[in-house]
């Protein structure tokens, strides 16, 4: 996030890419394709080249134009190529992904769709290969959850900064901290149960405790509640120190932070209730 955005003077952006891709994503996943397919035969003439089956088939199927301008060498086919890569919408682009792995040579497919996994994970987009197809792996409901969460506790200073940490660090695409964010995510849960409460000492256990006998929470997501917090303190040393190199992902992340940000909608939305 940039400086406005983690002032809250701008709106923070999704953590994650959905519907779009990035500029800087947009060459990275071209720089997979060079290094998988172009590179090593740029300057082939396609007879020679195991390229020849996937450009006929982008030639014929994907982009139909005449097979009789086809050009001999690779080299001369890519600006072509690269010129509609640059101009492709993002479903357009995930659709050229999927169709080169399908239709280069097969023993570089599984590799493409690693590397081409790991740019998309780096630069946190919402999509990702699964089996051989490109599947959205983060909703739409997910993403306005969060969103929501930062805009209702925009006046609760403490939960609200907890939240944009949390976000910043599942963000960053240089360095992610997955660690750190969960830590930020369930933090922020614990920061708002206190001040519904009006204790600011109080644990989360605590807060959820006097939450309940106030009518405001049913015992079972109480529960489930606590259990998160459970898990953030067991799971990977997430609040005391680590004793081993963390194994947590950004799926372990993105889930806290999902799960967090509903929670703290449900726990505002049903003190407005009380309220009324």
């Amino acid at each position: 996030m940039r400086f406005s955005q983690r002032m809250g003077l701008t709106p923070a952006q999704p953590p994650l890419q959905r519907e779009q891709v990035a500029p800087e994503t947009r060459i990275r996943l071209w720089n997979a394709l060079h290094l998988l397919y172009w590179q090593d035969e740029y300057y082939n003439e396609f007879r020679y080249s195991s390229l020849q089956e996937l450009f006929q088939n982008y030639w014929h199927h994907f982009f139909a134009w005449s097979l009789d301008e086809l050009p001999d060498h690779v080299n001369d086919a890519m600006p072509a190529i690269r010129q509609q890569f640059d101009q492709f919408v993002w479903h357009r682009l995930l659709d050229f992904l999927e169709f080169t792995a399908d239709h280069g040579p097969r023993d570089r497919a599984e590799r493409f769709r690693v590397l081409v996994n790991n740019v998309l994970e780096r630069d946190n987009s919402a999509y990702r290969f699964v089996g051989t197809e490109l599947a959205e792996i983060t909703a739409a409901a997910e993403i306005e959850s969060i969103e929501d969460a930062l805009r209702a506790t925009s006046a609760f200073g403490g939960v609200n900064q907890h939240l944009k940490v949390a976000l910043t660090r599942l963000a960053d695409r240089a360095a992610p901290d997955y660690r750190n964010s969960i830590k930020e995510s369930i933090s922020a849960v614990e920061a708002v149960a206190q001040v519904l409460t009006g204790d600011h000492k109080a644990t989360l256990g605590a807060a959820l405790t006097a939450i309940e006998a106030n009518g405001r929470m049913h015992g079972a997501l109480k529960a489930s509640l606590s259990s998160l917090y459970g898990y953030t303190s067991d799971a990977d040393g997430i609040r005391h120190a680590m004793l081993e190199e963390s194994t947590l992902t950004f799926a372990d992340a993105k889930f806290m932070l999902v799960a967090c940000t509903a929670f703290i909608n449900y726990l505002l939305t049903k003190a407005a209730e009380a309220r009324m």
